[in-house]
Order: structure tokens, then C-alpha cells, then sequence
């Protein structure tokens, strides 16, 4: 099982729109950040080559690199974590485990299955979700007290926003790209 670690501040998660500039976003994080790899838009002959090729850059620069998608998937790919809604982190494994939140049913969901880190979205509007509601500043923060594991704000999250949240942990898509 994982051992309790202390997670990233800092992510930067993959998209079809991030993905032409990503080797150049990777070689601007600081050492000890995450990379969370999504890519869901590739077939996986082409996911798994885009993978290979961008985890080779981050584990050169000492970054995290998640993978979501199943715990087998991630052993065969050799990704230190993965990432996606509460229940896909069961069974537990031995990788670093994202769950992806959005109310406090699933924050509860989480909490139970033990994962090691929340994404917590959308924090504010996102070109993910257009014309999504979107948490603010204060639910994010009422949602965030009751996870038992650490936070990290997503959506719309920039380093502006970052400080105007007022929380140390965060992913951007867009933001870092």
C-alpha cells in the first residue's frame, strides 16, 4: 500500500488542447511537481506512445507522473500514480492514488477509499466546462475541511488564482500551458 507521502503542490494535467505544448510546460515546472496524463482522445496504440514519451521528460526532471486510468494500466505503463473518480482507485494498489471530486458525496467516497490526494473542481469557471457552475471561493473551502487527505484546487486555476483562493495545491490544464 502507499505510504502516506506529501503531495506536489503544483499539477499539470494533459488535454487535447495542451498537448502540442507540453513537453514545453513540463521543462518549465519546478522539480518535485506532478504530472497527471489524460489524453483520453488518443487511440491506445497512440496514448500509450504519447505517454511514454512525456513520462520520459518529467521523470528526467524529478516530476510525479499519474496516469488515469486502472492501477494494472498504470503497473504496465510504469506510471507512479493514477487518477480518476473515487471508485476507480479500488482495489488498492500500490501507486500514489488522485480521486477526482466535485461534491461531498464523492469527497466521502474518497475519504473511504482511502485515496492520497483530491482534485477538487471546478474551483472556478473552466474553458473544460463552459458555462459550468463552478464552486467559488468559499465552497471550495467548505467542500475542502471535510477530506481527509490533501486537496488540490482544479479548474480555471492559474497561479492569479492560486493566491486568490488562498490554497498551496493546485492543477491547471490551460493554466501551466
Amino acid at each position: 500500500m502507499v505510504t502516506r507521502q506529501t503531495l506536489p503542490h503544483l499539477w499539470l494535467i494533459s488535454d487535447a488542447r495542451n498537448d502540442a505544448g507540453l513537453e514545453a510546460a513540463l521543462g518549465r515546472l519546478p522539480r518535485g511537481s506532478g504530472f497527471i496524463y489524460r489524453h483520453y482522445h488518443l487511440e491506445p496504440p497512440e496514448r500509450i506512445a504519447r505517454f511514454r514519451q512525456l513520462a520520459r521528460i518529467a521523470r528526467a526532471r524529478g516530476i510525479v507522473t499519474v496516469l488515469a486510468d486502472s492501477a494494472l494500466t498504470a503497473t504496465e505503463w510504469g506510471a507512479g500514480g493514477i487518477y480518476g473518480a473515487p471508485r476507480s482507485l479500488w482495489p488498492r494498489r500500490r501507486h500514489l492514488r488522485l480521486a477526482t471530486v466535485h461534491s461531498l458525496s464523492e469527497i466521502g467516497a474518497a475519504n473511504l477509499l482511502g485515496a492520497d490526494g483530491l482534485l477538487l473542481s471546478p474551483a472556478f469557471p473552466t474553458r473544460s466546462h463552459p458555462g459550468g457552475k463552478s464552486l467559488g471561493p468559499l465552497r471550495f473551502r467548505l467542500l475542502a475541511r471535510h477530506a481527509k487527505a490533501p486537496v488540490i484546487a482544479l479548474g480555471g486555476m492559474d497561479r492569479r488564482k492560486a493566491r486568490r483562493l488562498g490554497w498551496k495545491r493546485w492543477a491547471a490544464i490551460d493554466g501551466l500551458s
